[in-house]
């Protein structure tokens, strides 16, 4: 049975928005560190290294593999798991979790800071396995926005010279568009409750994604009524 169109909207939109959030919140109260992007912390690392500022650096390193690991678990957890959509809702208890920690935050020391991020790092890995295990459940890459932003420009480039009549690159430009639009929303939200809660605010995506798992695995049954 095909998901319909309207279910793919918000599952991409939803899916970009928590990317975006869960990065720029970790960047922003995590150490500087990339949650999604995670070859993002190659670049910090090698800037804080020319600059002579080491605290930190080796720990932005050790998301990389740590980000292959979550992405193996969530490949392992879609050959086990009879329903795919309960990868989100690991990644979801796992979000939820991080932040109810996180409010106890001041009475730990940096290990248990960096401990946090990388729970939200195994929770971007598990986002990207689903997004590649099961692309046609969204738009495109959920995480991951150059190659969306790169695809948006190939297809208004096809709609200027066609004089905006040919509906296979519209239909695209749209269905990137959410893809950019949420990450962008989610990383301006980011970026303000990171601001004022920190990491708390992760309990937000999580809940979020919970919701997207409610509401994906209401949908079968909905269909069937």
């Amino acid at each position: 049975m095909e998901e319909p169109k309207h279910s793919i909207h918000w599952v991409t939109f939803m899916l970009s928005w928590v990317a975006g959030f869960c990065d720029t919140v970790t960047f922003v109260s995590g150490g500087s560190i990339f949650s999604a992007h995670v070859t993002g912390n190659f670049i910090t690392f090698a800037a804080q290294m020319v600059s002579g500022k080491q605290s930190g650096d080796w720990v932005k390193l050790i998301t990389f593999p740590t980000f292959v690991a979550a992405v193996m678990i969530g490949g392992w957890l879609a050959r086990v798991l009879v329903r795919k959509y309960r990868i989100m809702l690991v990644e979801s208890v796992l979000l939820i979790l991080t932040g109810v920690l996180a409010m106890f935050l001041p009475l730990m020391s940096s290990f248990m800071l960096y401990l946090l991020v990388f729970m939200v790092v195994v929770a971007m890995g598990l986002q990207n396995a689903f997004g590649k295990l099961f692309a046609k459940e969204t738009h495109g890459p959920t995480t991951m926005m150059t190659g969306n932003v790169t695809q948006a420009a190939l297809d208004l480039g096809n709609l200027v010279l066609t004089g905006f009549k040919e509906p296979a690159a519209l239909q695209s430009l749209r269905n990137v568009s959410i893809l950019i639009g949420g990450f962008l929303l989610g990383c301006l939200m980011g970026a303000v409750m990171a601001r004022y809660l920190g990491l708390t605010s992760i309990i937000g995506p999580g809940v979020a994604i919970c919701i997207c798992y409610l509401m994906r695995e209401a949908l079968p049954r909905k269909q069937l009524v």
